[in-house]
Protein backbone atom coordinates (compact mmCIF):
# COMPACT_ATOMS: atom_id res chain seq x y z
CA UNK A 1 0.00 0.00 0.00
CA UNK A 2 0.85 3.60 -0.40
CA UNK A 3 3.12 5.14 2.11
CA UNK A 4 1.76 8.11 2.13
CA UNK A 5 1.08 10.32 5.44
CA UNK A 6 -1.24 12.89 6.14
CA UNK A 7 -1.67 15.83 8.65
CA UNK A 8 -3.64 14.66 11.23
CA UNK A 9 -6.06 18.24 11.28
CA UNK A 10 -6.82 16.59 7.71
CA UNK A 11 -8.43 13.09 9.19
CA UNK A 12 -11.58 12.58 9.01
CA UNK A 13 -13.82 9.76 11.07
CA UNK A 14 -17.09 8.40 9.80
CA UNK A 15 -18.34 5.71 12.90
CA UNK A 16 -21.95 4.36 11.40
CA UNK A 17 -23.83 2.32 13.75
CA UNK A 18 -27.31 1.06 12.58
CA UNK A 19 -29.80 3.84 14.23
CA UNK A 20 -26.74 7.08 14.48
CA UNK A 21 -23.58 8.47 12.45
CA UNK A 22 -21.11 10.33 13.85
CA UNK A 23 -18.28 12.39 12.14
CA UNK A 24 -15.57 14.40 13.06
CA UNK A 25 -12.48 16.44 11.25
CA UNK A 26 -9.09 16.09 12.68
CA UNK A 27 -7.10 14.16 15.24
CA UNK A 28 -5.64 15.97 17.91
CA UNK A 29 -3.33 15.61 21.18
CA UNK A 30 -6.40 15.09 23.30
CA UNK A 31 -8.82 12.86 21.13
CA UNK A 32 -12.30 14.85 20.59
CA UNK A 33 -15.57 13.34 21.02
CA UNK A 34 -17.68 13.60 17.63
CA UNK A 35 -18.45 16.90 16.39
CA UNK A 36 -21.16 15.83 14.43
CA UNK A 37 -23.92 13.43 15.07
CA UNK A 38 -27.24 12.39 12.56
CA UNK A 39 -30.05 9.70 13.02
CA UNK A 40 -28.84 7.19 10.39
CA UNK A 41 -31.97 7.45 8.82
CA UNK A 42 -33.78 9.56 5.43
CA UNK A 43 -37.12 11.07 4.58
CA UNK A 44 -38.52 10.84 0.72
CA UNK A 45 -41.58 12.65 0.36
CA UNK A 46 -44.58 10.47 -0.43
CA UNK A 47 -45.08 11.89 -4.28
CA UNK A 48 -41.09 11.64 -5.23
CA UNK A 49 -41.62 7.77 -4.04
CA UNK A 50 -44.85 7.49 -6.52
CA UNK A 51 -43.08 9.22 -9.23
CA UNK A 52 -39.87 6.84 -8.57
CA UNK A 53 -41.62 3.29 -8.67
CA UNK A 54 -44.54 1.79 -10.72
CA UNK A 55 -48.03 1.52 -9.18
CA UNK A 56 -47.96 5.59 -8.07
CA UNK A 57 -48.34 4.84 -4.59
CA UNK A 58 -50.88 7.56 -2.96
CA UNK A 59 -50.59 6.17 0.81
CA UNK A 60 -49.46 8.48 3.35
CA UNK A 61 -47.27 8.45 6.49
CA UNK A 62 -47.90 10.44 9.39
CA UNK A 63 -45.03 11.74 10.70
CA UNK A 64 -46.04 11.94 14.16
CA UNK A 65 -46.80 8.29 14.49
CA UNK A 66 -44.24 7.25 11.39
CA UNK A 67 -46.76 4.27 10.83
CA UNK A 68 -47.69 3.36 7.71
CA UNK A 69 -50.67 2.01 6.06
CA UNK A 70 -51.34 0.41 2.74
CA UNK A 71 -48.82 -0.42 -0.49
CA UNK A 72 -46.37 1.66 1.26
CA UNK A 73 -46.65 -0.44 4.89
CA UNK A 74 -44.26 -2.71 3.49
CA UNK A 75 -41.64 -0.39 2.25
CA UNK A 76 -41.08 1.60 5.31
CA UNK A 77 -41.41 2.88 8.72
CA UNK A 78 -39.79 5.98 11.10
CA UNK A 79 -37.54 2.84 12.88
CA UNK A 80 -36.47 0.42 10.17
CA UNK A 81 -37.59 -0.34 6.82
CA UNK A 82 -37.61 -2.77 4.17
CA UNK A 83 -35.44 -1.14 1.64
CA UNK A 84 -37.18 -0.98 -1.53
CA UNK A 85 -36.16 -1.77 -5.22
CA UNK A 86 -33.19 0.91 -6.28
CA UNK A 87 -35.05 3.36 -8.28
CA UNK A 88 -32.92 4.52 -10.84
CA UNK A 89 -35.14 8.34 -11.37
CA UNK A 90 -34.56 8.75 -7.63
CA UNK A 91 -31.05 11.27 -6.69
CA UNK A 92 -28.87 11.60 -4.01
CA UNK A 93 -30.18 15.15 -3.37
CA UNK A 94 -34.07 13.95 -3.39
CA UNK A 95 -33.59 12.38 0.52
CA UNK A 96 -33.71 14.51 3.48
CA UNK A 97 -31.30 14.24 6.02
CA UNK A 98 -30.27 15.26 9.37
CA UNK A 99 -31.23 18.60 10.31
CA UNK A 100 -33.68 19.05 7.32
CA UNK A 101 -35.28 15.54 8.15
CA UNK A 102 -36.11 16.50 11.42
CA UNK A 103 -37.77 19.78 10.97
CA UNK A 104 -40.08 18.51 8.44
CA UNK A 105 -41.30 15.62 11.18
CA UNK A 106 -41.43 17.80 13.45
CA UNK A 107 -44.03 19.99 11.31
CA UNK A 108 -45.95 16.69 10.75
CA UNK A 109 -45.27 16.78 6.73
CA UNK A 110 -45.90 13.28 5.16
CA UNK A 111 -42.87 11.69 4.80
CA UNK A 112 -41.49 8.36 3.79
CA UNK A 113 -38.63 7.22 6.55
CA UNK A 114 -35.62 4.85 5.88
CA UNK A 115 -33.08 3.29 8.03
CA UNK A 116 -30.55 1.90 5.45
CA UNK A 117 -28.40 0.28 8.29
CA UNK A 118 -31.23 -0.80 10.93
CA UNK A 119 -31.02 -4.41 9.98
CA UNK A 120 -27.78 -4.69 10.41
CA UNK A 121 -26.64 -4.41 6.78
CA UNK A 122 -26.88 -1.78 4.06
CA UNK A 123 -30.23 -2.59 2.57
CA UNK A 124 -29.84 0.48 0.51
CA UNK A 125 -26.72 2.26 -0.75
CA UNK A 126 -28.51 5.94 -2.04
CA UNK A 127 -29.78 6.54 1.10
CA UNK A 128 -26.15 5.36 3.15
CA UNK A 129 -24.69 7.40 0.40
CA UNK A 130 -26.88 10.65 1.06
CA UNK A 131 -26.27 10.22 5.00
CA UNK A 132 -22.61 9.95 4.33
CA UNK A 133 -22.31 12.86 2.65
CA UNK A 134 -24.49 14.96 4.39
CA UNK A 135 -21.88 14.09 7.21
CA UNK A 136 -18.79 14.89 5.00
CA UNK A 137 -19.77 18.20 3.14
CA UNK A 138 -22.45 19.50 5.28
CA UNK A 139 -21.54 18.65 8.69
CA UNK A 140 -18.22 19.13 8.51
CA UNK A 141 -18.12 21.72 5.75
CA UNK A 142 -15.26 20.11 2.87
CA UNK A 143 -15.52 20.72 -0.48
CA UNK A 144 -15.41 17.48 -2.80
CA UNK A 145 -13.64 19.26 -5.72
CA UNK A 146 -10.65 19.87 -3.28
CA UNK A 147 -11.13 17.44 -1.00
CA UNK A 148 -7.67 16.36 0.90
CA UNK A 149 -8.79 14.34 3.56
CA UNK A 150 -8.38 10.93 4.15
CA UNK A 151 -11.29 9.13 5.53
CA UNK A 152 -11.72 6.29 8.35
CA UNK A 153 -15.38 4.64 8.47
CA UNK A 154 -16.04 2.21 10.89
CA UNK A 155 -18.84 0.25 9.66
CA UNK A 156 -21.47 -2.60 11.20
CA UNK A 157 -19.87 -5.93 10.88
CA UNK A 158 -20.23 -8.96 9.13
CA UNK A 159 -21.24 -6.80 5.87
CA UNK A 160 -20.56 -9.25 2.46
CA UNK A 161 -17.07 -8.45 0.79
CA UNK A 162 -19.33 -6.62 -2.30
CA UNK A 163 -20.77 -4.04 0.26
CA UNK A 164 -17.11 -3.18 1.19
CA UNK A 165 -16.59 -2.96 -2.17
CA UNK A 166 -19.39 -0.43 -3.08
CA UNK A 167 -18.54 1.21 0.11
CA UNK A 168 -15.16 1.97 -1.68
CA UNK A 169 -16.35 2.98 -4.52
CA UNK A 170 -18.86 6.04 -3.19
CA UNK A 171 -16.02 7.39 -1.37
CA UNK A 172 -13.69 7.84 -4.12
CA UNK A 173 -15.67 8.57 -6.60
CA UNK A 174 -18.15 10.16 -5.14
CA UNK A 175 -16.70 12.00 -2.50
CA UNK A 176 -13.31 12.04 -4.13
CA UNK A 177 -11.57 11.45 -0.98
CA UNK A 178 -7.57 11.35 -0.58
CA UNK A 179 -7.66 8.14 1.07
CA UNK A 180 -9.97 5.52 2.50
CA UNK A 181 -9.63 2.77 5.22
CA UNK A 182 -12.86 0.70 6.97
CA UNK A 183 -12.62 -0.31 10.54
CA UNK A 184 -15.22 -3.01 12.30
CA UNK A 185 -17.04 -1.11 14.98
CA UNK A 186 -16.85 -3.73 17.32
CA UNK A 187 -12.59 -3.61 16.63
CA UNK A 188 -12.74 0.16 16.89
CA UNK A 189 -14.81 -0.72 20.33
CA UNK A 190 -12.41 -2.65 22.16
CA UNK A 191 -9.87 -1.08 20.91
CA UNK A 192 -10.81 2.24 22.77
CA UNK A 193 -10.76 0.06 25.93
CA UNK A 194 -7.07 -1.33 25.41
CA UNK A 195 -7.82 -4.81 24.53
CA UNK A 196 -7.55 -7.02 21.58
CA UNK A 197 -9.54 -9.94 22.90
CA UNK A 198 -13.04 -9.77 24.42
CA UNK A 199 -16.48 -9.57 23.55
CA UNK A 200 -18.24 -6.60 22.56
CA UNK A 201 -22.24 -5.93 23.63
CA UNK A 202 -23.41 -3.20 21.36
CA UNK A 203 -27.15 -2.19 22.48
CA UNK A 204 -28.70 -0.90 20.01
CA UNK A 205 -32.44 0.89 19.56
CA UNK A 206 -33.75 -2.54 19.17
CA UNK A 207 -31.01 -5.27 18.76
CA UNK A 208 -27.84 -6.07 21.02
CA UNK A 209 -25.11 -6.98 18.29
CA UNK A 210 -22.38 -9.51 20.30
CA UNK A 211 -19.27 -9.98 18.39
CA UNK A 212 -16.35 -11.89 20.07
CA UNK A 213 -13.04 -10.71 19.00
CA UNK A 214 -9.69 -12.65 19.48
CA UNK A 215 -6.14 -11.28 19.15
CA UNK A 216 -7.38 -8.43 17.43
CA UNK A 217 -9.76 -10.12 14.77
CA UNK A 218 -13.36 -10.48 14.88
CA UNK A 219 -14.87 -14.05 14.27
CA UNK A 220 -17.53 -14.14 12.30
CA UNK A 221 -18.81 -17.52 12.73
CA UNK A 222 -19.85 -16.53 16.41
CA UNK A 223 -21.36 -12.98 15.76
CA UNK A 224 -24.90 -13.40 18.14
CA UNK A 225 -27.72 -10.75 17.83
CA UNK A 226 -29.99 -10.72 20.51
CA UNK A 227 -33.05 -8.97 19.76
CA UNK A 228 -33.31 -6.62 23.04
CA UNK A 229 -32.57 -3.15 23.02
CA UNK A 230 -33.12 0.72 24.44
CA UNK A 231 -36.79 0.31 22.87
CA UNK A 232 -37.61 -2.48 25.12
CA UNK A 233 -36.28 -0.84 28.19
CA UNK A 234 -37.79 2.22 27.68
CA UNK A 235 -41.47 0.65 27.16
CA UNK A 236 -40.52 -1.36 30.23
CA UNK A 237 -40.45 1.73 32.44
CA UNK A 238 -43.04 2.88 30.63
CA UNK A 239 -45.04 0.07 31.62
CA UNK A 240 -44.03 0.88 35.39
CA UNK A 241 -44.72 4.32 35.63
CA UNK A 242 -48.45 3.51 35.17
CA UNK A 243 -48.41 2.65 38.62
CA UNK A 244 -46.89 5.54 39.86
CA UNK A 245 -49.52 8.37 41.43
CA UNK A 246 -47.44 11.36 40.85
CA UNK A 247 -46.86 10.29 37.07
CA UNK A 248 -50.76 10.09 36.75
CA UNK A 249 -51.79 12.79 38.53
CA UNK A 250 -49.53 14.72 35.86
CA UNK A 251 -51.53 13.03 33.10
CA UNK A 252 -55.03 13.90 34.33
CA UNK A 253 -53.83 17.62 34.71
CA UNK A 254 -52.39 17.36 31.08
CA UNK A 255 -55.63 16.37 30.03
CA UNK A 256 -54.04 13.58 28.09
CA UNK A 257 -56.24 11.03 26.41
CA UNK A 258 -55.75 7.42 27.49
CA UNK A 259 -55.61 6.02 24.44
CA UNK A 260 -52.72 8.65 23.76
CA UNK A 261 -51.08 7.40 27.48
CA UNK A 262 -48.90 5.10 26.05
CA UNK A 263 -46.62 7.30 24.17
CA UNK A 264 -46.84 10.01 26.81
CA UNK A 265 -45.10 7.44 29.18
CA UNK A 266 -42.40 6.32 27.06
CA UNK A 267 -41.33 9.85 26.31
CA UNK A 268 -41.27 10.59 30.03
CA UNK A 269 -39.25 7.49 30.39
CA UNK A 270 -37.12 8.45 26.92
CA UNK A 271 -36.18 11.78 29.03
CA UNK A 272 -35.57 10.04 32.85
CA UNK A 273 -32.88 7.36 31.13
CA UNK A 274 -31.58 10.26 28.44
CA UNK A 275 -30.89 12.62 31.19
CA UNK A 276 -28.63 10.23 33.26
CA UNK A 277 -31.33 9.78 36.27
CA UNK A 278 -31.30 5.69 36.00
CA UNK A 279 -28.45 3.56 37.05
CA UNK A 280 -28.37 -0.55 37.32
CA UNK A 281 -28.08 -2.03 40.68
CA UNK A 282 -25.69 -5.06 40.45
CA UNK A 283 -28.40 -7.08 42.48
CA UNK A 284 -31.27 -6.72 39.67
CA UNK A 285 -33.92 -7.94 42.04
CA UNK A 286 -32.96 -5.69 44.69
CA UNK A 287 -35.03 -2.35 43.53
CA UNK A 288 -37.89 -4.91 42.89
CA UNK A 289 -38.05 -6.78 46.24
CA UNK A 290 -38.13 -2.92 47.42
CA UNK A 291 -41.20 -2.76 45.22
CA UNK A 292 -42.81 -5.58 46.03
CA UNK A 293 -42.44 -4.56 49.91
CA UNK A 294 -44.00 -1.53 49.16
CA UNK A 295 -41.38 1.05 50.10
CA UNK A 296 -41.48 2.74 46.91
CA UNK A 297 -45.15 4.07 47.55
CA UNK A 298 -44.85 7.78 46.73
CA UNK A 299 -48.53 8.14 47.90
CA UNK A 300 -48.12 6.65 51.39
CA UNK A 301 -45.42 9.08 51.79
CA UNK A 302 -45.50 12.61 50.07
CA UNK A 303 -48.20 15.08 50.19
CA UNK A 304 -50.50 14.92 47.14
CA UNK A 305 -48.56 18.41 44.97
CA UNK A 306 -46.29 18.93 47.42
CA UNK A 307 -43.80 16.45 45.84
CA UNK A 308 -41.16 18.67 45.79
CA UNK A 309 -41.19 20.61 48.60
CA UNK A 310 -41.54 17.60 50.73
CA UNK A 311 -38.05 16.49 49.34
CA UNK A 312 -36.21 19.34 49.71
CA UNK A 313 -37.67 19.94 53.29
CA UNK A 314 -36.44 16.22 54.24
CA UNK A 315 -33.23 17.02 52.86
CA UNK A 316 -32.28 20.45 55.03
CA UNK A 317 -33.98 18.67 58.12
CA UNK A 318 -31.38 16.36 58.15
CA UNK A 319 -28.68 18.89 57.64
CA UNK A 320 -30.02 21.03 60.21
CA UNK A 321 -28.30 19.92 64.16
CA UNK A 322 -31.62 20.98 65.76
CA UNK A 323 -34.08 18.78 64.16
CA UNK A 324 -35.90 16.40 66.09
CA UNK A 325 -35.14 13.01 66.50
CA UNK A 326 -38.67 12.41 64.58
CA UNK A 327 -37.42 14.69 61.62
CA UNK A 328 -34.28 13.40 61.10
CA UNK A 329 -36.13 9.58 60.88
CA UNK A 330 -38.37 11.21 58.28
CA UNK A 331 -35.39 12.64 56.58
CA UNK A 332 -33.85 9.34 55.99
CA UNK A 333 -36.94 7.57 54.75
CA UNK A 334 -37.89 9.92 52.47
CA UNK A 335 -33.55 9.36 50.78
CA UNK A 336 -34.34 6.13 51.41
CA UNK A 337 -36.88 6.26 48.54
CA UNK A 338 -34.66 7.60 46.23
CA UNK A 339 -36.88 10.45 44.85
CA UNK A 340 -36.35 12.94 42.30
CA UNK A 341 -38.30 15.34 41.11
CA UNK A 342 -38.68 16.15 37.14
CA UNK A 343 -40.36 18.77 34.62
CA UNK A 344 -42.38 16.92 32.56
CA UNK A 345 -44.67 18.99 29.99
CA UNK A 346 -44.66 22.48 31.99
CA UNK A 347 -45.20 20.02 34.98
CA UNK A 348 -43.26 18.50 38.09
CA UNK A 349 -42.93 14.65 38.56
CA UNK A 350 -41.68 12.62 41.08
CA UNK A 351 -40.83 9.27 40.27
CA UNK A 352 -38.93 6.82 42.92
CA UNK A 353 -36.69 3.73 42.47
CA UNK A 354 -39.01 1.84 39.90
CA UNK A 355 -36.50 4.12 37.48
CA UNK A 356 -33.87 1.68 38.29
CA UNK A 357 -35.45 -1.08 36.95
CA UNK A 358 -34.95 0.31 33.34
CA UNK A 359 -32.63 -2.26 32.28
CA UNK A 360 -34.49 -5.41 33.52
CA UNK A 361 -35.45 -6.38 30.10
CA UNK A 362 -32.17 -7.17 29.16
CA UNK A 363 -31.90 -9.31 31.80
CA UNK A 364 -34.72 -10.76 32.49
CA UNK A 365 -37.71 -12.57 29.46
CA UNK A 366 -40.53 -11.30 31.84
CA UNK A 367 -39.52 -8.01 32.03
CA UNK A 368 -39.02 -8.58 27.90
CA UNK A 369 -41.93 -9.18 27.31
CA UNK A 370 -43.42 -6.30 29.08
CA UNK A 371 -41.39 -4.14 27.02
CA UNK A 372 -42.17 -5.44 23.58
CA UNK A 373 -44.77 -3.74 22.39
CA UNK A 374 -47.80 -4.84 20.02
CA UNK A 375 -47.91 -1.06 18.26
CA UNK A 376 -47.44 -1.06 14.15
CA UNK A 377 -44.28 0.73 14.47
CA UNK A 378 -42.95 -1.97 16.72
CA UNK A 379 -44.16 -4.86 14.01
CA UNK A 380 -42.39 -3.00 11.34
CA UNK A 381 -39.01 -3.27 13.40
CA UNK A 382 -36.01 -5.87 12.05
CA UNK A 383 -36.75 -8.29 14.34
CA UNK A 384 -38.53 -10.50 12.37
CA UNK A 385 -38.82 -13.91 14.20
CA UNK A 386 -35.67 -13.77 16.27
CA UNK A 387 -36.15 -15.86 19.44
CA UNK A 388 -35.98 -13.83 22.63
CA UNK A 389 -33.00 -14.08 24.29
CA UNK A 390 -31.63 -12.63 27.50
CA UNK A 391 -28.22 -11.00 26.79
CA UNK A 392 -25.95 -13.11 29.70
CA UNK A 393 -27.67 -16.17 27.49
CA UNK A 394 -26.51 -14.22 24.26
CA UNK A 395 -22.81 -14.07 26.16
CA UNK A 396 -22.16 -17.29 27.15
CA UNK A 397 -24.30 -18.55 23.31
CA UNK A 398 -21.57 -16.11 21.22
CA UNK A 399 -18.80 -17.47 23.51
CA UNK A 400 -19.35 -21.37 23.07
CA UNK A 401 -19.52 -20.62 19.47
CA UNK A 402 -15.47 -19.42 19.45
CA UNK A 403 -12.74 -21.95 19.87
CA UNK A 404 -12.16 -23.78 23.08
CA UNK A 405 -8.35 -21.79 23.19
CA UNK A 406 -10.06 -18.51 23.03
CA UNK A 407 -12.75 -18.58 25.61
CA UNK A 408 -10.52 -17.80 28.77
CA UNK A 409 -9.46 -14.27 26.66
CA UNK A 410 -12.67 -13.23 25.24
CA UNK A 411 -14.22 -13.65 28.84
CA UNK A 412 -11.42 -11.55 30.19
CA UNK A 413 -12.63 -8.54 28.18
CA UNK A 414 -16.53 -8.06 28.15
CA UNK A 415 -17.16 -4.52 27.01
CA UNK A 416 -21.00 -2.96 27.24
CA UNK A 417 -21.16 -0.12 24.46
CA UNK A 418 -23.98 1.23 22.55
CA UNK A 419 -25.93 4.91 23.26
CA UNK A 420 -27.54 3.57 26.15
CA UNK A 421 -24.25 3.02 27.80
CA UNK A 422 -23.11 7.03 27.23
CA UNK A 423 -26.38 7.99 30.20
CA UNK A 424 -27.11 4.41 31.68
CA UNK A 425 -24.36 3.76 34.46
CA UNK A 426 -23.86 -0.03 35.68
CA UNK A 427 -24.95 -2.13 33.00
CA UNK A 428 -21.56 -3.66 32.79
CA UNK A 429 -20.88 -4.85 36.47
CA UNK A 430 -24.65 -6.06 36.57
CA UNK A 431 -24.09 -8.20 32.98
CA UNK A 432 -21.07 -9.97 35.34
CA UNK A 433 -23.06 -10.84 38.07
CA UNK A 434 -25.62 -12.44 36.06
CA UNK A 435 -23.13 -14.24 34.09
CA UNK A 436 -21.45 -15.52 37.30
CA UNK A 437 -23.26 -19.00 36.64
CA UNK A 438 -21.68 -19.71 33.77
CA UNK A 439 -17.99 -19.84 35.58
CA UNK A 440 -16.96 -23.08 37.17
CA UNK A 441 -17.49 -22.41 41.09
CA UNK A 442 -15.16 -24.57 42.69
CA UNK A 443 -11.38 -25.24 41.76
CA UNK A 444 -12.25 -28.66 41.35
CA UNK A 445 -13.85 -27.90 38.12
CA UNK A 446 -10.77 -25.58 36.97
CA UNK A 447 -9.00 -26.37 33.88
CA UNK A 448 -6.40 -24.75 31.50
CA UNK A 449 -9.57 -23.59 29.25
CA UNK A 450 -11.46 -22.63 31.28
CA UNK A 451 -12.15 -19.00 32.87
CA UNK A 452 -11.91 -18.42 36.58
CA UNK A 453 -13.09 -14.81 36.34
CA UNK A 454 -15.17 -12.61 34.30
CA UNK A 455 -13.77 -9.16 33.61
CA UNK A 456 -15.46 -5.92 32.03
CA UNK A 457 -13.35 -3.40 30.17
CA UNK A 458 -14.42 0.46 29.20
CA UNK A 459 -13.08 3.34 28.00
CA UNK A 460 -9.97 4.30 30.55
CA UNK A 461 -9.82 7.68 32.54
CA UNK A 462 -7.30 9.06 30.95
CA UNK A 463 -9.00 9.93 27.91
CA UNK A 464 -10.24 13.21 29.13
CA UNK A 465 -12.88 14.26 26.47
CA UNK A 466 -14.82 10.88 27.00
CA UNK A 467 -14.71 10.44 30.71
CA UNK A 468 -18.00 12.14 31.68
CA UNK A 469 -19.61 10.16 28.25
CA UNK A 470 -19.78 6.51 29.25
CA UNK A 471 -19.17 4.12 27.03
CA UNK A 472 -21.20 4.79 24.35
CA UNK A 473 -18.61 7.27 22.47
CA UNK A 474 -16.57 3.86 22.23
CA UNK A 475 -16.87 2.95 18.21
CA UNK A 476 -15.39 7.10 17.22
CA UNK A 477 -12.45 6.79 19.94
CA UNK A 478 -11.04 3.56 19.08
CA UNK A 479 -11.49 4.89 15.18
CA UNK A 480 -10.06 8.22 15.97
CA UNK A 481 -7.04 5.79 17.51
CA UNK A 482 -6.36 3.44 14.48
CA UNK A 483 -6.70 6.31 12.64
CA UNK A 484 -4.04 7.70 14.08
CA UNK A 485 -1.87 5.46 13.61
CA UNK A 486 -3.42 4.52 9.84
CA UNK A 487 -2.71 7.24 7.92
CA UNK A 488 1.08 7.62 9.06
CA UNK A 489 2.21 4.32 8.71
CA UNK A 490 1.12 4.02 5.00
CA UNK A 491 -0.62 0.43 5.87
CA UNK A 492 -4.51 -0.55 6.21
CA UNK A 493 -5.64 2.45 3.93
CA UNK A 494 -6.10 3.10 0.01
CA UNK A 495 -4.81 6.18 -1.66
CA UNK A 496 -6.20 7.02 -4.78
CA UNK A 497 -3.43 5.40 -6.49
CA UNK A 498 -4.37 2.56 -5.59
CA UNK A 499 -8.05 2.79 -5.84
CA UNK A 500 -7.33 3.61 -9.86
CA UNK A 501 -5.36 0.98 -10.11
CA UNK A 502 -6.86 -2.04 -9.13
CA UNK A 503 -10.66 -0.50 -8.88
CA UNK A 504 -13.09 -1.12 -5.79
CA UNK A 505 -11.47 -4.75 -4.53
CA UNK A 506 -8.70 -2.92 -3.08
CA UNK A 507 -10.80 -2.07 0.03
CA UNK A 508 -10.64 -5.51 0.75
CA UNK A 509 -7.02 -6.00 0.71
CA UNK A 510 -6.29 -3.22 3.48
CA UNK A 511 -7.53 -5.14 6.68
CA UNK A 512 -6.92 -8.53 7.49
CA UNK A 513 -10.47 -8.27 8.91
CA UNK A 514 -11.81 -8.37 5.28
CA UNK A 515 -10.29 -11.15 4.11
Amino acid sequence: MSSIGFRDSSVVIIETSRTVIRGGLGLHELLRTPSIEIQARVGLRPQQYAAAFEGGYGNRLTAAGGELSGPLASTSTSRAPSAPPQPQTLKVTDYLVGPQLDDALAAEQDIIVSWPFAKGQITDFMQAEALWKYVLFTGLQLRRVQNESPVLLSLISGLPRAAYERTGQIFFERFNVAAFSILDRPMAQLYSAGALSGLVLDISDTHTDLTPIYDGLPLSGARTTAPVGSRHCERFLAHLLRNNTSVSGVLAELTIPPEEHPAALRALARQVWRAGLVRVPVDGMAVREAEDEGVTDIAAVLVAGKEKAVIESGMKRRLTAKASAAEQARAKEIEALDLITVEFRGKEVTLGKERHRFCEPLFDLNAFTLGKSTTPDEHASPEGDSIPMTLQDAVNHAIRLTDVDQRQYIWHGLMVTGDIATYVKGIAPALQTYLASFIPSSADQYNEVQPRQIRTVGVPEYFAEYREKGDGLAAFLGSSIVAKVTFHDGKNFISKTDYAEKGPQAVLEMSASLF
